[in-house]
């Protein structure tokens, strides 16, 4: 994150900054520091690993130098919204539009207006995750972390692949048992109710829920380079699959029958029917901790899993499990209003 925030600082933010909370004061005289303290030498000194990149002009005209707390925290915030938003937006849409068996959306157990909630959800709740997980890039751009920059940086040569492995095994662990704990019925009707207020989902519907739940579930991906080295690259690609993956679990299209990852069918089955299913990419824990459900074979063949059979099978299970962990289901169902139109 130094290194995209020294690029944007460069390209936008030093301007913007500099037009929103200018200096007050005279330039400095000195060629080497500005009159807001700033050292031009030691501008730009993450991204210049990389690349050649000079300070632009605006880099010194503001009151809040780069390096100061209050800049640093209200850049990454808004880099951490905006870039989860629209890989949000991006992702999710592509995914609806070229994958989602949009025939779920005739499913008595999909809600009216969904779409446009599970959305609305997300939007309340991507600003606020952002907030909370500022601090673990603040510490990251100042040097707590374990992150470095190339591979030649690395504990030893195959680190640079055994990395991923590490990233996915720490991060399945820490999520299961994060997830599994929200699932406790004093945690789940006041933090991971509104997320299982889909239980035919859509990718929208991959982060549209509270806020501190989304957060809890992300934990493991900022604490991960805390406690293991990691490659600066693969931080970001990591970052940027986890928010794909997410998305995908939640496609409806089950293309995956591995009894190892933990695919859009298996996560279908954690919302069809609530307390199975808790890991994030792989069954290992699952199956350790005696909550692995096998996703049903119908759901794999496109003929069968949307028959009247099928779906009233789901549903009497469906709407048994909502009794047993909300109690009173206070959901809009579509076909409900629907079928109350036509009386």
């Amino acid at each position: 994150m130094d290194v995209i925030l020294d690029l944007l600082d460069t390209l936008l933010l030093d301007r913007l900054y500099a037009s929103i909370l200018p200096l007050s004061t005279k330039p400095s005289l000195s060629h080497n520091f500005s009159s807001n303290g700033t050292e031009l030498t030691s501008l730009n000194q993450n991204v210049n690993r990389y690349i050649a990149l000079s300070p632009s002009k605006w880099a010194t005209q503001s009151i809040l130098p780069r390096d100061h707390l209050i800049r640093q925290s209200l850049s990454l915030f808004l880099i951490t919204w905006i870039f989860g938003t629209v890989l949000y937006f991006l992702s999710a849409t592509l995914s609806f539009h070229f994958v989602y068996d949009k025939r779920a959306m005739q499913h008595p157990k999909f809600l009216r207006n969904q779409i446009s909630m599970e959305i609305k959800q997300a939007m309340k709740a991507m600003p606020i995750m952002a907030i909370l997980t500022v601090p673990f890039f603040l510490a990251e751009i100042r040097g707590y972390t374990k992150l470095y920059d190339f591979s030649s940086e690395a504990p030893f040569p195959l680190y640079t692949c055994l990395q991923y492995l590490f990233f996915i095994a720490f991060t399945d662990f820490g999520i299961y048992w994060i997830h599994r704990g929200e699932h406790h019925p004093k945690v789940y009707k006041h933090l991971h109710k509104p997320h299982h207020k889909w239980i035919i989902s859509t990718p929208f519907a991959s982060y549209a829920f509270h806020p501190v739940d989304g957060w809890a579930q992300s934990l493991p991906y900022h604490v991960f380079p805390f406690l293991f080295p990691l490659q600066k690259v693969a931080y970001l690609g990591l970052f940027t699959f986890v928010t794909i993956w997410t998305v995908i679990i939640h496609d409806g299209e089950y293309a995956l029958d591995s009894p190892v990852v933990n695919g859009s069918a298996c996560h279908t089955i954690h919302h069809y029917y609530f307390n199975y299913n808790y890991g994030q990419f792989l069954t290992l824990w699952d199956r350790i901790g005696g909550s692995y459900r096998k996703p049903n074979p119908e759901l794999f063949d496109r003929d069968v899993r949307m028959t009247q059979t099928e779906i009233k099978k789901q549903v009497e299970e469906m709407e048994k499990l909502v009794k047993e962990v909300e109690g009173v289901d206070d959901r809009c169902y579509k076909a409900q209003i629907e079928a109350k139109k036509t009386l």
